[in-house]
């Protein structure tokens, strides 16, 4: 249950703190006192957006409070233990918010929590229904959800929607395969076909991309090339006095001699005499690259072609081989997705008919459930109306086959026949607002048995209803009390008299600033705020005595 609301400057509400109890919790007051700000508060706690405008005049933040004493915490401790906080200790949950003109900070259990976590908490802990909800029973999917809520099938509403979601993801790829032009495609796949085409017949590698740039380099300086090679033959092995493999030799021989008188120059002698070999091999290999070069005018002409070749795929597919080969390889597999597009929307094709029939037979075994429990919703709704008023009224759930959707292959429409003698009509063509709103009530009042949301808060929503009526409504309003915790914003005495707290909102005017206070009745109190709403500010003892009877026949 709700314990305690505290608000602080917002709006007209300076200070205050309000107490609730167990059972119907009515709170009067004349218009424009301020009791909608009450129910304003609980929503900003819940997690309705905050308007800075709501902040009092003069103040710089408002604040709201709220302490929930639960029996039943799991729900409560899931949405907890999912965001990391520790469960409610004792039961108790405290939600506090402050709006300040830039910001707005939301605690939970002295935790910071987001708005969204606010509404998860909202959904298990109160369910609020408004002077204009009332209108939401005449919406189908409304309807189908009180069905659904009533008979308990959220296990066979899950499958259907599983399987459901299944159709529409194949729906939407075959509807993305049907939405192209075909003239688009045919350009696409001739365009990705003389790519890869012209790719593939250039028989690109890596290696020879580096071996034919190495290779018309040196052809192109081939003249160079062997001059220098040739130089470099002759400076190191030529016939002309002073070459190196001439000063080595005599460098060899001298130290044969050395090595005679002195046993250490072995290793000079070793160390020349691989540099003589190596200056061979050198010759060698200078000589043997330099007559493999050939410089022949068709060798030319094909690296030049096959260079060009190179430059021109990485100039319009890719930097390097590596990238235009990769690129290959992504546009022949988009060239296979769009040559197999019709088998492709073959298999989707079957694919559908084959989930279709899992939705169907899923969307079936869900009908026969809401079927079941259609004429079980009917007759209980229709007995509670006539606590209210509508002794010979009769309500009725219609469910009609359809093809599927997202809450399965059933419409419904809520029936209503107010009086005897008249036929059955959908509830939507009814113009009294004071009817539907009775209507409300009576499947609240059915529901309310199924449901484990602790709190209930009716904000007018005796609305349009009046007389003895007023008396029905409010005591099932009391009925209802009795498995939930309910407040109730009234206008009408008969429904303020069937609550087992009362608080009374009103306005006062100090120091030109207009205050709003909540005030809890006693035995005293109690019967001149019931005289007052009979009677207004014309309230005589007649009124006043009128007020006592009514909260006595109540009690």
């Amino acid at each position: 249950m709700l314990r305690n609301l505290k608000i602080k400057n917002l709006a007209l509400v300076d200070d205050a703190k309000v107490g609730f109890n167990d059972g119907l919790n009515v709170i009067t007051g004349e218009t424009g006192a301020g009791k909608s700000l009450l129910i304003g508060a609980l929503r900003l706690l819940l997690g309705e957006r905050a308007d800075k405008s709501m902040i009092r005049t003069g103040e710089t933040a408002c604040s709201v409070y709220a302490e929930f004493g639960l029996e039943d915490t799991a729900h409560v401790d899931a949405i907890l233990s999912d965001i990391g906080l520790e469960p409610c200790a004792g039961g108790l949950l405290i939600i506090r918010r402050v709006i300040t003109s830039s910001s707005s900070k939301t605690m939970v259990n002295d935790e910071p929590v987001t708005l969204q976590v606010l509404k998860r908490l909202g959904n298990v802990l109160v369910d609020m229904h408004g002077p204009y909800d009332h209108q939401s029973l005449l919406d189908t999917g409304t309807q189908l959800g009180i069905l659904d809520a009533f008979g308990q099938v959220g296990n066979a509403t899950a499958a259907y929607q599983a399987e459901y979601s299944k159709l529409c993801e194949i729906q939407r790829k075959i509807d993305a395969l049907n939405s192209d032009n075909e003239e688009d495609l045919d350009r696409q796949i001739e365009f990705l076909a003389y790519r890869i085409a012209e790719i593939e017949a250039a028989k690109l590698s890596v290696e020879e991309d580096g071996q034919v740039e190495e290779e018309h380099s040196v052809i192109a300086n081939s003249q160079q090339v062997i001059e220098l090679a040739n130089g470099t033959v002759n400076a190191l092995t030529g016939s002309d006095e002073g070459c190196a493999f001439d000063a080595l030799a005599a460098a060899q021989r001298n130290l044969n001699q050395l090595v005679k008188l002195m046993p250490e120059a072995q290793e000079w002698h070793d160390e020349v005499e691989s540099a003589v070999a190596q200056v061979q091999e050198v010759v060698r290999s200078i000589e043997s690259s330099a007559a493999g070069i050939d410089a022949s005018p068709e060798r030319m002409q094909w690296l030049d072609d096959r260079l060009t070749t190179y430059q021109t795929l990485k100039r319009k597919y890719g930097a390097t081989v590596e990238e235009i080969l990769q690129n290959r390889e992504t546009w022949k597999q988009q060239l296979d997705e769009l040559r197999g597009r019709d088998k492709k929307r073959a298999e989707l094709q079957a694919g559908l008919e084959v989930v279709l029939q899992s939705v169907e037979k899923a969307g079936l075994e869900l009908r026969g459930k809401r079927e079941n429990v259609a004429d079980h919703l009917s007759g209980c709704i229709t007995r509670e109306l006539v606590d209210i008023g509508f002794e010979h009224g009769f309500f009725d759930v219609q469910l009609t086959p359809c093809t599927p959707g997202p809450s399965g292959m059933d419409e419904i429409e809520f029936g209503f026949a107010p009086n005897a003698g008249e036929e059955m009509r959908p509830l939507r063509m009814i113009a009294s607002s004071g009817e539907i709103s009775r209507v409300m009530l009576a499947t609240k009042a059915v529901l309310a048995r199924h449901d484990r949301i602790p709190v209930l808060v009716f904000d007018e929503i005796d609305a349009n209803v009046g007389g003895e009526i007023g008396g029905a409504v409010g005591r099932k309003l009391a009925q209802v009390a009795e498995c939930h915790q309910l407040i109730c914003i009234t206008h009408l005495p008969q429904v303020a008299a069937c609550g087992t707290t009362h608080l009374a909102v009103s306005k006062k005017v100090e120091g030109g600033r207009t205050y709003t206070e909540v005030q809890l009745l006693d035995k005293e109190s109690r019967p001149e705020e019931i005289a007052r709403m009979l009677g207004g500010k014309d309230s005589t003892n007649v009124t006043f005595q009128h007020a006592k009877e009514m909260l006595a026949q109540s009690g």
